[in-house]
């Protein structure tokens, strides 16, 4: 990318240079407490006020700068709209002409503005972060609950933008009138969901919605995928990546999402009756489904690796994996082995190619569609996860080729296998690799920035300062500077696992922790249906087939929902705090206590559970991409690789659960397969509140 290593400074409007929180002089006063916190100079509450009113002044001299041009460009706006009631008179067509680029003048007067903000939001929660990691105290909690909720706050001025909203509003009415003269004069608000009719309409929004986290249900569904963008906003449009997209490569992509799930969740209404015609438990399903996750855990790293230089490579090599592991898994009926069908899906999870989506989304997809991409990728996956159990509700077949045995239990696997082999000949003859030369370009950047990157790792188990450098005083101040300008601003990608976790603040962890939980809670019920559902109700597969379709196809209604409307209300911390409850609530009734089990119990609980963690993930993995360091955008070890681990790692453990509480009998599965996940809600919801001011 062109612009992808630019510093805060570097993205700064020049003319409005004096007027943005200074980070550099920030930077300076946290490491001289740093200093006299080490020498034992200073105490804690001087250290969070002085700061606080450091951060005041800064904070104050950008909003009063931000009313002054917002008054400028409303005083243009009032002149325009009185030349504006003469012109719409006397249908002067030059005119009218002439006044519609002079709004679009002040919509680009406007967006510089707008990123002006941007920056400024930015450098506030850079050095937020910087100082509660030097420092080790909760200075955003402290701030944030301090200033944010004031009805004098100048805080919110800077994240929440009532006035540029007004002023977006008047430049859109105006437009809209003067483009819609010679026809009918419906206002903006009376049609509200009218298609926006001017590209720098369309740019100012887009900036404002990004400011102020509004959302609609592509972005809201797109967050889902975890997909990181620049941090640093460019007030003009760049698109380097336009050389490398191709369609048919994105399409591809998406079709190996779709299988994969498929191939995820098919098995899942049969693994428990295919476990017992092979002389193992039923409870053996759990680690049946689970092999899946264990073998993804590992190669998620290695495809995360491997599209650092090849897209089209990994995913042959996935599909073949997949081949293979969906023909063992068919095979081992015939086999009567269960170690055959076990590896049979472990080969599946190592064919796991969602790294490679992700990256190809992320690295080739242009950023003025990557979000419609992330959306198209998570929606793929909703769509497999409804159509693997309603495809094998439809396998009811059971007839033999010569000694090959098809069957309810072996079908899924031969019809996936067919279903890779498919895609391997469609895969081979339509998808494009991209251009490598921008890619090596890429990669070349990222480890020449990689010096200043590891310098800064390895002295992060450093004292901050050592005697010597008491006395070099200001040029000491510069070289720590230029190290951390090249570290924290350059977005160079981590090179290691470890690297990447060092990066992790505490709000990062609790949002992994938080991931961690809702696939943990959602893998318990999911993978244990067909066998609570066969010992408390006598289910059919055909039965459980249909109960996971109806959750699965509750995916997309949801988040229109949520994206459309609710995220626009509430903040995304009160959505996630209000969706743990919810998750706490549906497991809570879940459990078999006292009274008989029913099926109304079972379906609303498990209703509640899901579509909350569904509501919960969204703006999870939103909160996530806002706290997360830059730096975990891109390479190998990023964030969406952290949260897929996690997400993963959940998974493997929730299905081990499972195994391990079919030794306590299947009348007791329910409730104890269920009490971890109580567990870890309720913990998640204790750290959620412990860190809530952080999560902003």
């Amino acid at each position: 990318m062109v612009a992808f290593g630019k510093k805060l400074k570097d993205r700064q409007i020049e003319e409005w240079q004096g007027y943005y929180i200074d980070y550099k002089l920030m930077k300076k006063k946290v490491k001289q407490y740093a200093r006299q916190i080490e020498t034992g100079g200073i105490e804690r509450r001087y250290v969070l006020k002085d700061f606080s009113r450091m951060l005041d002044i800064q904070i104050e001299k950008v909003v009063l700068f931000l009313l002054e041009q917002q008054g400028i460009l409303s005083s243009r706006i009032a002149k325009f709209g009185e030349q504006q009631e003469t012109l719409q008179i006397e249908l002067d067509l030059v005119k009218i002409a002439a006044l519609r680029e002079g709004y679009r003048d002040i919509g680009r007067d406007l967006l510089k503005l707008l990123f002006f903000v941007e920056i400024n939001a930015i450098g506030l929660r850079k050095i937020l972060k910087k100082f509660d990691k030097r420092l080790g105290y909760g200075f955003t909690d402290y701030y944030v609950k301090t200033r944010a909720n004031h009805p004098y706050s100048q805080l919110q001025q800077v994240f929440k933008h009532v006035g540029l909203g007004a002023v977006v509003g008047a430049i859109s009415r105006n437009l809209a009138e003067l483009e819609d003269r010679q026809g009918s004069y419906l206002s903006i608000y009376d049609q509200p969901t009218r298609p926006l009719q001017d590209p720098v309409i369309d740019a100012i929004r887009s900036a404002v919605d990004r400011l102020s986290y509004s959302t609609n249900f592509l972005t809201f569904l797109g967050q889902h995928a975890l997909i990181m963008h620049e941090e640093l906003p460019m007030p003009t449009e760049e698109n380097p990546d336009d050389q490398r997209y191709n369609f048919m490569s994105l399409f591809m992509n998406l079709v190996n999402t779709f299988l994969y799930m498929v191939n995820t969740y098919i098995i899942v209404p049969t693994a428990d009756d295919y476990s017992m015609s092979l002389g193992a438990a039923a409870t053996v399903c759990g680690v049946v489904i689970g092999a899946m996750a264990v073998a993804q855990i590992f190669s998620s790293i290695y495809f995360s690796a491997w599209s650092n230089k090849s897209y089209f490579k990994p995913l042959v090599f996935s599909s073949i994996l997949l081949f293979i592991g969906n023909v063992m898994y068919a095979l081992a009926y015939d086999f009567n082995s269960i170690s055959v069908l076990l590896l049979g899906r472990l080969f599946c999870g190592l064919g796991s190619a969602r790294a490679v989506n992700r990256r190809y989304i992320s690295d080739c997809v242009p950023l003025k569609i990557r979000m419609q991409a992330s959306a198209g990728f998570v929606s793929a996956s909703a769509l497999g996860m409804a159509c693997g159990p309603a495809l094998a509700g439809l396998l009811q077949l059971k007839f033999k080729i010569y000694m090959i045995h098809i069957n309810q239990n072996t079908l899924p696997g031969w019809v996936m296998a067919v279903a890779w082999l498919l895609y391997l000949i469609w895969l081979s003859i339509s998808f494009r690799e991209p251009d490598r030369v921008s890619h090596k370009d890429l990669v070349h950047d990222y480890d020449t920035r990689q010096v200043g990157s590891d310098a800064l790792e390895k002295g992060a188990t450093q004292p901050l300062l050592s005697s010597e450098a008491h006395q070099d005083g200001e040029d000491d101040d510069q070289e720590c500077d230029v190290s951390e300008e090249l570290s924290e601003d350059s977005h160079a990608p981590v090179s290691s696992l470890k690297a990447a976790y060092k990066l992790l603040t505490p709000s990062v962890k609790v949002q992994l922790l938080i991931y961690f939980m809702l696939k943990y809670a959602m893998e318990i019920l999911l993978a244990e249906s067909s066998v609570i559902t066969s010992y408390y109700f006598h289910w059919t597969t055909g039965k459980v087939s249909v109960f996971l379709v109806c959750l699965g196809l509750t995916v997309l209604p949801v988040n229109i929902i949520i994206g459309s409307n609710i995220s626009n209300i509430f903040e995304d911390r009160q959505i996630l705090l209000a969706s743990e409850i919810m998750v706490f609530l549906g497991i809570l009734a879940s459990f078999n206590v006292i009274i008989p089990y029913t099926v109304t119990q079972y379906v609303l609980s498990g209703l509640v559970m899901f579509v909350s963690a569904e509501v919960l993930e969204g703006v999870n993995l939103s909160l996530l991409s806002r706290v997360m360091s830059s730096r975990l955008s891109r390479g190998t070890y990023n964030g969406g690789l952290l949260s897929t681990e996690a997400g993963t790692i959940a998974r493997v453990i929730a299905d081990a659960t499972i195994t391990l509480g079919g030794y306590a009998g299947e009348s007791r599965l329910l409730n104890v397969t269920l009490l971890p996940s109580l567990a870890i809600c309720i913990l998640t919801i204790i750290c959620t509140c412990l860190t809530y001011n952080s999560q902003y």
